[in-house]
């Protein structure tokens, strides 16, 4: 099966002349010959460009390839223009699958017919994603929802591809170069996050959590889930009017105001990230819709809630602590974090780390602060790390994706957009609380009800630590004496072994006397210094 895949995949990159879009005057000699020996040129190129081309092959590849692509065209700054506006039809113009297998997904799920369960129902999709698609309806009490539904059979060809990128991870951790990136960690990361999306019970419950956080906030709303007619494989949720926020145009000339759109845009990341610990971890433009009310102070929408993400309270402490000191120009401080909190070598320099983040930065922070890009900053990072033994960390793979994805929509909204500006506000004063007495207040009200909890406890846990530490006392005092015993043992037998050789020695010269004295006679002195040193060795050694 894997074999049969990584045939298909190579026929698509043939048959889509996808080797347009490689750089071939850029590669290593050997590299541009075995590239030019390939037999591509058999396959016509066709009449369509060679964006349509990427995204066609995408398309044929399947819902991984096409997720690679949503990822892709949300950086309309490191694209050539002619390939993102192609990608960016991936977000929400995937071919859709047959109406007929959707109204028989829903009665399969729901356990009723369509005409039952609502007053109206669409059998056009609404939208067509790589996992699923939407459709429109109505429910019988005349509230409008929309229906997303699974496409049938996709989890076979995803796993298919999974298992082929399993097999590339541990052909890369054959190169010791490479193990450092933690391929096979990385993938089965990605793995649970896509495999997550076919399950529309945790997507309903993410979009519900998410809707909590955001309760009553004039930044973000997120539609409501009808939870009795969610399953694994259909979801029903409110309906929302807004327009999606890759139409600038339109956003235009509703009067949106782009600059505050964009700010609020950053401004929403950082709170998930820092404030909630949960964040929306697919937000490309697809996903992301601006509400026609108040355009003067607009509010995103957000939907799909799919792939969420979230860090520990020590990961979101480094991170915070490593971008506050990009803001400052504090490179000793972004090395030593990174030394403390394993992200490098242990053997490390602090001082040579921070000459070598000095070298990435500094030349950043000569541009204008409109010129800066956050995210070419961070990937700079970390191709300098790479000589310091730095490792991919898994946890970190969807923050660092949803944190390009914001930087590209925001600089496509207003390109005039300080991300550093902008989040730099926001993290000095999350750190403030988080080490303020209002978050010592906060922590200890969190921790209260467990020390109220073990209070009681607390003689019997000091007794049971007291009798734990006696029974170590005396597991190492006996340890110590069975050393000493093994030592002494090992001593007398050495001391043993010495007589021994030294009896057998003078029973062979006693049995062997006489011949000896005569071969003796017969020698140079030197010979016979020479035997002795040689019989002294043998003694002692």
């Amino acid at each position: 099966m894997k074999l049969w895949r990584l045939v298909r995949i190579l026929w698509v990159i043939a048959r889509f002349r996808l080797d347009g879009l490689v750089p071939v005057e850029r590669l290593p000699a050997s590299a541009r010959f075995v590239f030019r020996l390939m037999p591509l040129w058999l396959f016509p190129r066709g009449s369509e460009s060679r964006g349509a081309r990427l995204r066609l092959a995408l398309e044929t590849l399947g819902p991984i390839y096409v997720k690679f692509g949503q990822m892709l065209s949300t950086r309309r700054d490191l694209l050539p223009p002619d390939i993102a506006l192609e990608l960016k039809k991936l977000q929400d113009q995937v071919p859709p699958f047959p109406s007929e297998l959707a109204r028989a997904t829903v009665e399969s799920e729901l356990g009723a017919s369509v005409e039952t369960l609502f007053a109206k129902f669409d059998p056009t999709p609404l939208a067509s994603a790589s996992i699923a698609q939407v459709h429109a309806a109505t429910l019988h009490d005349g509230a409008e929802v929309v229906v997303k539904i699974i496409r049938p059979g996709i989890d076979r060809v995803m796993r298919s591809d999974i298992d082929l990128m399993f097999t590339f991870a541990r052909l890369l951790m054959l190169v010791p170069e490479m193990r450092r990136l933690r391929p096979v960690e990385v993938v089965d990361d990605y793995r649970a996050s896509l495999f997550d999306e076919l399950d529309l019970h945790k997507e309903a419950a993410n979009t519900s959590q998410l809707k909590r956080n955001f309760k009553h906030s004039p930044l973000l709303y997120v539609p409501a889930i009808h939870w009795s007619m969610t399953r694994r494989s259909v979801m029903v949720q409110e309906r929302i009017y807004g327009i999606p926020v890759a139409d600038v145009e339109a956003l235009r000339e509703a009067g949106v105001d782009l600059r505050k759109l964009a700010e609020r845009g950053v401004e929403i990341f950082f709170t998930q990230v820092f404030r909630d610990n949960f964040f929306h971890a697919d937000m490309h433009p697809g996903n992301i819709f601006v509400s026609r009310e108040t355009p003067e102070d607009p509010r995103y929408i957000a939907i799909d809630c799919g792939i969420v993400g979230s860090l520990t309270r020590e990961d979101q402490d480094y991170l915070a602590r490593n971008i506050l000191a990009f803001f400052h120009q504090d490179y000793y401080e972004v090395a030593t974090l990174h030394i403390e909190s394993g992200w490098v070598g242990e053997g490390t320099r602090a001082n040579e780390f921070a000459a070598a983040v000095r070298a990435v930065c500094e030349p950043l922070l000569e541009k204008p602060l409109k010129d800066i890009s956050f995210g070419q900053a961070l990937l700079g990072l970390f191709q300098t790390a790479q000589r310091f033994n730095m490792e991919v960390q898994p946890q970190l793979v969807l923050l660092q994706k949803t944190l390009l994805n914001i930087e590209g929509l925001g600089r496509t909204l207003y390109p005039e957009l300080d991300l550093w500006h902008t989040a730099k506000p926001y993290l000095e004063n999350w750190m403030k609380e988080r080490a303020g007495p209002r978050g010592f207040w906060e922590s200890l009200k969190r921790q209260a009800p467990d020390l109220a909890y073990r209070l009681p406890e607390l003689p019997v846990l000091a007794h049971q630590v007291m009798r734990r530490s006696e029974a170590e006392e005396r597991q190492r005092r006996q340890q110590s004496e069975t050393m000493g015993t093994l030592q002494r043992s090992l001593r007398g037998f050495r001391r043993r072994s010495r007589q021994v050789r030294a009896g057998l020695l003078l029973v062979a010269g006693a049995v062997f006397w006489q011949p000896l004295w005569g071969w003796a006679s017969q020698q140079h002195w030197g010979v016979l210094v020479a035997s002795g040193v040689g019989l002294l060795l043998i003694l002692w050694r």
